[in-house]
């Protein structure tokens, strides 16, 4: 989006924002003049890289470790967020954390899939909007998932599972809401070209993504940020619990 100060003196919570989409997103809301609050779990190093990269912009910027594979963490940082007063929050940690077949799935693995992906974003989401019904407004925008919409690769199934339970969420977010002035919507990227894929795929299987793409590329991590923006911004202010596809033409409705 274009440089223009659109978010300046609002406070964006971005989660998973040490790399990734969650960094594109972190920095592109400062560079809107947003004030940044970059939560992250083990990526210490390049939670401060990013932290620096915002400052830099000329924001107000802190950051929040907590492990959302975890009630424990998810606790801590839903109590850190219900502090702060957060106009927008980015629902945006995730991952598969193993790709593993369904009779490979221990119950341990589930819930911790299901935690990242689902449940955290739910308590974040609830401990964020008890100040935004008060001040009469607020944004949330969740980051769901292509697979949401087939079921994943295989190994995925989980994160297909909670992806498309965030899909849900923000719908029933909506309805709830809506009439008290907060806007609620997902972004559903597809492949995105970030250390995620190289980590979980497989060169073969992203060359054949690419091949079944119609723009005939992955994504970036700052066309899905662009899209957050998008959402959080007043010319959204008529777009309600949907779920934007964000993929190249890979799954067209």
């Amino acid at each position: 989006m274009k440089n223009d100060q659109s978010f300046k003196n609002l406070t964006v919570l971005v989660t998973g924002a040490s790399s990734g989409i969650g960094e594109a997103t972190a920095t592109a809301f400062a560079r809107q003049g947003a004030n940044v609050i970059i939560h992250y779990n083990s990526k210490h190093a390049e939670a401060d890289a990013v932290l620096k990269k915002v400052q830099a912009l000329g924001v107000e910027a802190e950051q929040i470790q907590a492990d959302l594979t975890t009630m424990e963490g998810t606790k801590k940082l839903s109590r850190f967020a219900q502090s702060k007063t957060i106009d927008i929050l980015v629902n945006n940690a995730g991952s598969l954390i193993a790709r593993t077949k369904v009779l490979d799935f221990t119950p341990e693995l589930w819930e911790q899939v299901m935690m990242l992906n689902l449940t955290s974003a739910f308590f974040v989401s609830q401990s964020v909007l008890k100040g935004m019904i008060e001040r009469k407004h607020g944004i949330i925008v969740n980051v769901s998932s292509v697979a949401a919409r087939f079921g994943g690769g295989v190994g995925a199934l989980a994160y297909a599972t909670a992806k498309a339970a965030i899909s849900t969420m923000t719908k029933g977010l909506t309805k709830e809401f809506a009439p008290l002035n907060i806007r609620v919507n997902a972004v559903s990227p597809g492949t995105i070209d970030t250390n995620y894929h190289k980590s979980f795929s497989t060169h073969e299987g992203l060359d054949g993504v690419r091949a079944a793409t119609p723009v005939g590329r992955l994504g970036t991590p700052e066309e899905i940020a662009d899209t957050i923006l998008f959402l959080s911004s007043d010319q959204a202010s008529f777009i309600h619990g949907q779920v934007i596809e964000v993929n190249g033409g890979f799954l067209m409705a």
